[in-house]
């Protein structure tokens, strides 16, 4: 038993918060990238959904100037625009701690069933040219949404679960150090996740889904809430899109 419990934390990582979690936040794939155009942001779901982040989980922030934190070049702007006063005696804001996890939408899902990365064999060289495709996606994807959130004052901070060593076993999660994703919270700093391409034991590679890393971080984190934004008006008993799909109102949990 005791053998089993050192296993167990070796892969999920040491989880040390002296706080706890506020929310875990979903963002659907679907909502925030134009699903038909291929690596396609929906640029005003994105700007809408980082302002409204900002404004429930930062304390006074729904009023006020927002100090940007993203001072990278801009496409099409000459200069990088930021003014070091507007932080010089700014108290820092208190914050509900909180996790970002997103879909891939358009970016990624292309790469992937092209190459069929999900079915995993570092002998085929499309597979393998698939895993870096996907992962050039999806990461772009990543950095985008870290950005719009920066530029709302969001202290985010994009971690790939690829670069952060989680790896799987038959597509389901082996390895998962949390400890660096713990670190950044008590820092701060809000960590920004996606659906991603592994390694796998026995595969060689798979994807690794958001949901299944959003259950992950959930069971190990605890936050008070797991909230889901997506382009739908909730849990369906099928695909939204078939006729007849039904909303569900509850979902109980069945042991």
């Amino acid at each position: 038993m005791e053998e089993e419990s050192d296993k167990t934390l070796q892969q999920s990582g040491s989880v040390h918060l002296t706080k706890s979690i506020r929310c875990i936040v979903k963002l659907g794939g679907a909502a925030i990238t134009c699903k038909n155009e291929l690596e396609t942001i929906n640029e005003e779901n994105l700007k809408m959904v980082s302002s409204q982040l900002r404004q429930s989980m930062i304390a006074g922030s729904s009023s006020g100037k927002v100090l940007g934190m993203d001072w990278s070049k801009k496409s099409g702007e000459p200069e990088i625009s930021f003014t070091v006063d507007d932080f010089e005696d700014q108290p820092v804001a208190e914050s509900s701690p909180f996790v970002v996890v997103h879909g891939a939408g358009s970016f990624g899902h292309f790469q992937a069933s092209k190459s069929g990365v999900h079915k995993g064999g570092w002998n085929r060289p499309l597979v393998k040219a698939g895993f870096v495709a996907t992962r050039i996606s999806v990461t772009n994807l990543n950095l985008e949404i870290v950005r719009a959130l920066a530029r709302e004052g969001i202290p985010s901070i994009g971690m790939s679960p690829f670069a952060c060593g989680w790896s799987t076993c038959e597509r389901n999660i082996a390895s998962a150090d949390l400890s660096v994703v713990a670190k950044a919270i008590e820092s701060g700093l809000v960590p920004v996740l996606h659906g991603d391409a592994v390694l796998d034991d026995l595969l060689d590679c798979t994807i690794l889904s958001g949901d299944v890393i959003i259950s992950h971080l959930a069971a190990h984190l605890k936050p008070d809430y797991v909230v889901f934004l997506t382009d739908v008006l909730g849990v369906y008993d099928r695909p939204p899109s078939e006729p007849n799909a039904i909303l569900l109102r509850e979902i109980g949990k069945v042991n």
